[in-house]
């Protein structure tokens, strides 16, 4: 099995020191593995999608002013 290093903030290290029953290889295996879904279903969605990248970047923006309107009030 190929090998990775992560770097993690020295704060952050020592709080997983405090657990050392947990095995953090899995943890990170099993986020790595979930991200690496989610980005597969975006991707077959977005190969189906007819909106070009300009018009998604504009729907992104028009949602978030909407939002913004919305929680500001």
């Amino acid at each position: 099995m190929p090998t990775i290093t992560l770097s993690v903030p020295e704060e952050l290290k020592n709080e997983m020191e405090e657990s050392k029953d947990v095995n953090w290889s899995e943890v990170a295996r099993a986020a790595i593995r979930t991200k690496v879904a989610q980005l597969g279903i975006l991707k077959a969605i977005s190969a189906k999608s007819k909106l070009t990248e300009k018009d998604a970047l504009e729907l992104g923006r028009k949602i978030n002013k909407t939002l913004h309107k919305k929680l500001a009030s």
